[in-house]
C-alpha cells in the first residue's frame, strides 16, 4: 500500500475527502505537501486536487487520477475488503443509493457550498473582498437543499441508509469550513435538526479527527 501517494495540502478539500476515505480504508499511503498558492495559481484551485504542474493529484503505481470523488470511488472498489468495507457497498440497491446522494453532494450540494466556503471563510484572509450578492444566492441555494437532505435525515441516520458511507464523507470538507469558520454558515446547518445532527456524527468520525489534526499541524497558507 505504500504505493499511495496524494499530492496536495490537507487543508485543501478536494485533499481532504481523499485522507478521510483513505483513513477510514486503513490504508497506508504518502501525502506529498503542495502549496498551490505559491506559484500564483487562481483562487479556486485551492479547492482543486492539483499540484502546481496542474499534473498529479493521486498516483498508484501507472494510475494517476485529478478528480477526488473519482479517486474515493477507485479506493472503495479496489479495496472493498479493507477497512470500512460499508462505505461503497457492494450491494447494488444499496451502491445506487449512495450513488444518488453522491451526484447530489457533487451537483447540488457542492457548487453552493464552495462559493460559500470562498465568500465567507477565505476571501478576507486572502485579501478579497467579500460578494454579498454571490452569498445570499449560495445561501438560498444550499438552504433548499438542506430542506431535503433534513427531510431525508429525519428517516435514516445517514443519506444513504443507516450506515456511514462515501455519500455522507463526500460531504465533510465544505460541511467542515462553513460550520467552524463562520457563524453565518454554520447556522445554515444547526437551525435544521436533522441535518444537525448528521453533521455532529460524521465530523465526529475518527478519520475526519485525523484529517483536522493533519490541517493542524501543518496548516495551508490560509491558516493563520
Amino acid at each position: 500500500m505504500v504505493g499511495l501517494k496524494v499530492f496536495g495540502q490537507p487543508a485543501s478539500t478536494e485533499v481532504s475527502r481523499v485522507l478521510t476515505c483513505l483513513f477510514e480504508k486503513n490504508l497506508e499511503f504518502q501525502l506529498v505537501r503542495i502549496d498551490t498558492f505559491k506559484k500564483e495559481h487562481k483562487i479556486p484551485e485551492f479547492l482543486q486536487l492539483q499540484d502546481p504542474s496542474g499534473q498529479v493529484t493521486f498516483r498508484e503505481g501507472d494510475l494517476t487520477l485529478i478528480d477526488s470523488r473519482k479517486i474515493i470511488r477507485h479506493l472503495c472498489d479496489k479495496y472493498a475488503d479493507q477497512g470500512n468495507e460499508k462505505l461503497y457497498s457492494n450491494g447494488s440497491l444499496e451502491k445506487a443509493s449512495i450513488e444518488q446522494w453522491l451526484q447530489a453532494e457533487a451537483q447540488n450540494f457542492g457548487p453552493p457550498s464552495a462559493e460559500l466556503v470562498f465568500h465567507l471563510a477565505f476571501a478576507k484572509p486572502l485579501g478579497k473582498e467579500p460578494n454579498m450578492s454571490i452569498i445570499e444566492e449560495n445561501e438560498k441555494r444550499l438552504s433548499d437543499i438542506l430542506d431535503v437532505y433534513d427531510q431525508r435525515l429525519g428517516k435514516n441516520a445517514f443519506l444513504a441508509g443507516d450506515e456511514f458511507t462515501l455519500a455522507d464523507l463526500s460531504h465533510l470538507p465544505n460541511t467542515h469550513y462553513l460550520v467552524t469558520r463562520c457563524e453565518r454558515g454554520k447556522k445554515l446547518f444547526t437551525e435544521r435538526k436533522n441535518v444537525a445532527r448528521w453533521v455532529n456524527d460524521i465530523t465526529n468520525r475518527e478519520s475526519w479527527k485525523k484529517v483536522t489534526e493533519m490541517q493542524n499541524e501543518h496548516p495551508g497558507p490560509l491558516e493563520k
